[in-house]
């Protein structure tokens, strides 16, 4: 494809044209000029079972072949399908109330409405307010921006955004004051992903953090929505990423692993304990109008069944561990690295200008993805992300079904991209 062209796709014109992928195979993204490029942030930690499956194209044909549109209230055979796929081997004990939106922003909008309406069917109609972290990000919906504090994907949109109330990201106590300060009878739920993604570069909270914000919240009724649309589904090792802390959450809002991207999809799950109080007041929860497509719910049984019967999991701990172990040995002492983190297959690195003094490049150097860049020119994609105090970060979120060899390339590659995009800024 030529470049004026390509130049056409951008909503928002830039001088630079947007890459143009040919096709996706294996761990890879195929550009139009033939190059390949390693798929090491699994788009934008997405791909899980790897790009180009023959299985999961021919079940989405037989899908389409089948059935195309259904309103989202009527059941389908794939639907129901996608419902037992999860609850009987994917979901915690007790959760058994799944429904499907079209990716991760819908489904914590209606996470967040799913919450306000259970308290509003208890009769505790002064419960609206989400409680978020100060670094965090939950989404582009206004909702999700609401209760998210991604201050890049936030900027310019301030005022038209409600003034949810943040604690801070990596102390429990600050939760039980907020609560406090806010008025308990006020506070609806709370919500975090497991591990930060895009707004902290995959930061594992500190040790003891998720059981004390559980505590808090027990004590005074508030729900836990814990947002797993990047760490759910294996992307840990493990096939939620709060079970690494041993918390029982009230809602779970899942999103990219569903359909390992060969399909828009996005789910939320709870419990009796939460829809029942809705379906005895007479009350309900809007869909969007293309929820739980059936195609979606084909593609994401598939997926699903893929993983179980490769033990992809598994393999995400194991692949996870040795990306880590690789990047620990080659980037530990890195002048532009301050930090190397993640669990499984959800790894991050924190970038500085500086790692003795600890100075970050400024904002507008944008050094993250001045890195993101140089990989792409050595044959890696990695996601570039970064908020508030983290303000340069990569996330690596390759497919489950990496090699060793994988691993060699995207290390090797991170540390000349860091070095490069340093070294052009300096």
């Amino acid at each position: 494809m030529d470049a004026q062209r390509a130049a056409r796709f951008p909503f928002v014109p830039t001088d630079t044209p947007p890459l143009v992928i040919d096709r996706t195979e294996d761990v890879w993204l195929i550009r139009d000029n033939g190059n390949r490029i390693l798929d090491a942030g699994g788009g934008a930690i997405v791909t899980n079972i790897g790009h180009g499956r023959a299985d999961v194209v021919r079940a989405a044909t037989e899908a389409l072949g089948q059935v195309d549109y259904v309103v989202p209230l009527w059941a389908t055979e794939n639907r129901v399908a996608l419902i037992e796929e999860l609850t009987e081997h994917w979901l915690p004990d007790g959760f058994t109330q799944a429904s499907f939106f079209c990716g991760g922003s819908e489904s914590v909008d209606a996470a967040v409405r799913l919450a306000r309406t259970h308290h509003v069917s208890n009769g505790d109609h002064g419960r609206w307010k989400v409680i978020g972290r100060d670094v965090s990000y939950h989404g582009s919906t206004l909702s999700g921006l609401s209760v998210g504090n991604h201050d890049r994907r936030r900027s310019g949109l301030e005022p038209m955004l409600n003034d949810h109330p943040k604690s801070d990201w990596l102390d429990a106590e600050s939760l039980a004051k907020v609560i406090e300060r806010e008025d308990t009878d006020t506070v609806s739920a709370f919500i975090a992903e497991p591990i930060n993604g895009a707004s902290g570069a995959a930061m594992v909270p500190p040790a003891g953090y998720w059981p004390a914000v559980e505590e808090a919240c027990r004590a005074n009724g508030v729900l836990i929505i814990v947002d797993e649309v990047m760490t759910g589904l294996g992307r840990t090792g493990l096939k939620w990423g709060h079970e690494h802390f041993g918390i029982t959450p009230d809602i779970i809002v899942g999103g990219k692993g569903l359909s390992g991207g060969y399909a828009p999809m996005g789910g939320m799950y709870t419990t009796r304990t939460i829809v029942d109080p809705i379906a005895a007041a007479g009350n309900s929860l809007m869909y969007f109008t293309f929820s739980g497509a059936d195609l979606g719910c084909a593609v994401s049984v598939k997926v699903l069944q893929i993983m179980r019967e490769e033990g992809l999991v598994d393999r995400a701990a194991q692949m996870g561990q040795r990306l880590r172990s690789r990047m620990e040995e080659e980037l530990a002492d890195h002048p532009n690295v301050a930090d190397i983190r993640g669990l499984g297959l959800m790894q991050g690195i924190e970038l500085v200008k500086d790692r003795n003094s600890g100075e970050s490049f400024t904002r507008s150097d944008e050094f993250a993805q001045q890195v993101a860049m140089e990989a792409i020119d050595r044959g890696v994609w990695i996601y570039p992300c970064g908020s508030g105090p983290v303000v340069d970060g990569l996330l690596f979120g390759p497919p489950y079904t990496i090699t060793d060899d994988h691993i060699e390339t995207i290390v090797g590659v991170t540390s000349e991209a860091i070095t490069a995009a340093a070294s052009r800024l300096s």
